[in-house]
């Protein structure tokens, strides 16, 4: 048994393994980011996102990340445009890897209605280059420090980004397995049909089977296409799978670069022949044998660091088993626990603010806080639900005078195409209850 843990260990962490895989992940990695970025900016989503609202919603602990004045956020995008260039040529690797991890990061926690799972996916991938010698050959770098270079690195290097693409789509397969998305094929029962027009495929997207096979497919799909694409023999077809189905996801709904991600990714699941191969074609050849080693004190800590990395990564998904109630509905354990695309929910918030002296009332305007999106993104998640009620309990002492103001809420919303239901208790002042990560007893059962 000795002798075969051994083996697993070093199989997966310590044997020396060819470098090129993870050059073409920081080559494709950093030039998709790149792209993004500028695609950002074009877009002038900068403005729509940064600039227009007057007040941004927050992640539990990450309160004291503020937006900044409109100069600073597009120098912040730019510097998210050339930190992924100096990624993706390897030029001043570490201290592009730390620049591009910090900036990004900084960029999705100024407002948590931007959450995507992709965006967060991007965050770890960044985090984890930082640690990575993915700049060791093929690189500006290497060019310009030869004693860089090397042939062969730890195998953990490559297989800790397998492993996390094995985590993201596991994960999300098992999240599908719930009875709304097996047996009521929802959300895709409401979204298809409003893809009716759609070249070849749309005709198809009325009948309700199509749905259903959607749905089944898809959670079959992300439950095993990783295992797949661990064994050579099923590699090459289940690459395909991954390109036909990322590219279907793209043509049908409006994922940004997701797809494309999960395609570039997934290629670090090829041997690194084929790298070096593909590689080829833009001038790539190593002919050196040398190894790429971590000093004493660097195994130590990256041991410890992944370690923890490994168990955050795992306990995230599956954290929602603390909380009582559907996931689905509180969204108690929802965010980074790799849940795509499994919900359609669709709400209606009226806030009333209440001196607590003189007892005068008045109901709230959202829209003259909130961006159009970020009203719709509050009605339907309980935690912005409860910032805008602390935002709107100081704005209502500090402007209007009111003492002691009382925050109750009248909210109800429809979820998975079902009839509309209240989902918080409008009895409960929401501006005396704290946020954390206790359950929130407020929101109302499903």
């Amino acid at each position: 048994m000795r002798d075969f843990w051994k083996k697993i260990v070093a199989r997966w962490i310590t044997n020396p393994t060819n470098i090129a895989p993870l050059i073409s992940f920081r080559i494709l990695f950093g030039g998709l980011m790149m792209i993004g970025a500028i695609r950002f900016i074009a877009n002038g989503w900068i403005e729509k996102l940064y600039v227009t609202p007057s007040f941004f919603f927050k992640f539990y602990g990450f309160e004291w990340v503020q937006v900044l004045e409109e100069t600073s956020m597009y120098l912040l995008l730019y510097g998210i445009v050339i930190s992924a260039a100096m990624l993706m040529l390897g030029f001043l690797y570490r201290l592009a890897s730390v620049g591009f991890f910090l900036s990004f990061t900084y960029l999705e926690l100024i407002d948590a209605t931007n959450y995507l799972n992709h965006y967060y996916l991007v965050c770890i991938f960044a985090l984890l280059l930082i640690f990575l010698p993915a700049h060791r050959d093929f690189s500006i770098d290497a060019w310009l420090f030869p004693k860089l270079k090397v042939k062969f690195v730890p195998a953990w290097t490559i297989n800790i980004l397998i492993a996390q693409l094995v985590i993201v789509y596991t994960c999300a397969g098992i999240a599908k397995l719930n009875p709304d998305w097996l047996f009521r094929a929802m959300p895709l029962l409401i979204w298809l049909p409003e893809h009716r027009d759609v070249f070849l495929l749309g005709y198809f997207f009325k009948f309700k089977w199509v749905a259903y096979l959607f749905s089944w497919v898809g959670a079959i799909y992300d439950l095993s296409i990783a295992y797949f694409l661990l064994f050579s023999k099923t590699r090459n077809w289940a690459y395909l799978a991954v390109v036909v189905f990322h590219l279907m996801t793209f043509l049908l709904f409006n994922i940004g670069l997701f797809p494309f991600i999960m395609i570039f990714s997934t290629l670090i699941f090829f041997p690194a022949a084929t790298h070096e191969k593909v590689l080829a074609w833009l001038g790539y050849q190593n002919e050196l044998a040398n190894n790429y080693t971590f000093r004493p004190l660097n195994r130590l800590a990256l041991r410890m660091i992944l370690g923890f990395f490994l168990f955050l990564q795992l306990l995230l998904p599956f954290r929602h088993w603390l909380y009582p109630g559907a996931v689905l509905w509180t969204e108690e354990g929802y965010r980074f626990s790799w849940r795509v695309m499994l919900v359609e929910k669709i709400g209606h918030t009226v806030f009333y603010i209440e001196d607590g002296v003189d007892h005068r009332k008045v109901e709230v305007n959202n829209g003259r806080y909130l961006t159009l999106f970020q009203e719709k993104q509050l009605n339907v998640q309980a935690d912005f639900i409860l910032q805008f009620a602390h935002f709107l309990k100081k704005e209502y002492q500090e402007k209007h005078g009111f003492k002691n103001p009382i925050v109750t809420v009248d909210a109800h919303v429809a979820m998975n195409g079902r009839t509309s239901q209240r989902y918080i208790d409008p009895t409960v002042d929401l501006a005396k209850i704290k946020d954390g990560w206790s359950p929130k007893s407020w929101i109302l059962k499903y």
